[in-house]
């Protein structure tokens, strides 16, 4: 459940956390200020609904006038009081349980290999294509840990991290995308086993967001050895304006 959070304690993200809690042993909530706007991040297991609920108004304070918002449960409505509300929908965060699917995935015609910053003009333009607005941030590349494959020289499909640390032994899987002509075919799923092979030798634990109505998505993940943690809402929080006072 805490990937994310245990990922941006280390030294490369930490300096662009804050975190936040109401008591020593409740939930805790990051924001992190990387990006066009800051990502808040409070998740909680069903039986600290109320305290995670507690801690969303304690923030009411402190927060940025405009944030994107990974929560869980009640917490967004407790925000509600003071910001407008776009959704973005119901995500699911899924961990590598049965990581023998990935290893012994068939790779097919595809053959993934590790993309660095030379790759980075291919891979901005391949978002372009078939993943406009993704959340992407370049020092990612620098970990070794993003993978593609290439048809007569056009990068075609990806798989990458948000997050990764050897130190804390996690790793988040993200911007995983395929160009529009070849989807179906493949080339995601082997970007993705070959990530999570290269994975599996520096950290414990993987795991990856997905929208929970993206089925051919979620099937192809479980197929891979993943299965669902929690789910979370999706929105960006933008400030209502305030009334006059006086």
């Amino acid at each position: 459940m805490h990937l994310m959070e245990l990922g941006d304690l280390d030294d490369l993200l930490w300096p662009h956390t804050s975190w936040y809690t109401v008591s020593d042993n409740g939930p805790v909530a990051l924001l992190y200020a990387v990006g066009d706007i800051p990502t808040l991040l409070a998740f909680a297991r069903p039986g600290e609904a109320a305290e995670l609920e507690a801690l969303a108004d304690a923030l009411l304070p402190v927060l940025p006038r405009r944030f994107f918002g990974h929560l869980t449960g009640a917490a967004g409505k407790v925000l509600e009081s003071a910001y407008a509300v776009q959704s973005h929908g119901t995500l699911l965060r899924m961990a590598l349980t049965d990581p023998d699917r990935s290893v012994l995935h068939p790779e097919g015609p595809w053959r993934p290999a590790a993309l660095g910053r030379a790759d980075l003009p291919d891979l901005l333009e391949l978002f372009a294509q078939a993943y406009p607005g993704n959340w992407f941030d370049h020092r990612m590349l620098d970990t070794g840990q993003y993978v593609g494959v290439r048809q007569d020289g056009r990068l075609v499909a990806v798989a990458g991290v948000h997050v990764y640390s050897p130190a804390f032994r996690v790793a988040a899987i993200g911007n995983v995308t395929t160009h529009p002509d070849l989807r179906g075919q493949g080339a995601g799923g082997a970007c993705v086993a070959e990530l999570c092979r290269r994975l599996g030798r520096t950290v414990d634990h993987i795991g990856l967001n997905v929208r929970a109505d993206n089925a051919t998505a979620v099937g192809l993940y479980r197929r891979l050895g993943f299965s669902e943690v929690t789910e979370f809402t999706e929105a960006i929080f933008t400030a209502l304006p305030q009334a006059p006072t006086g």
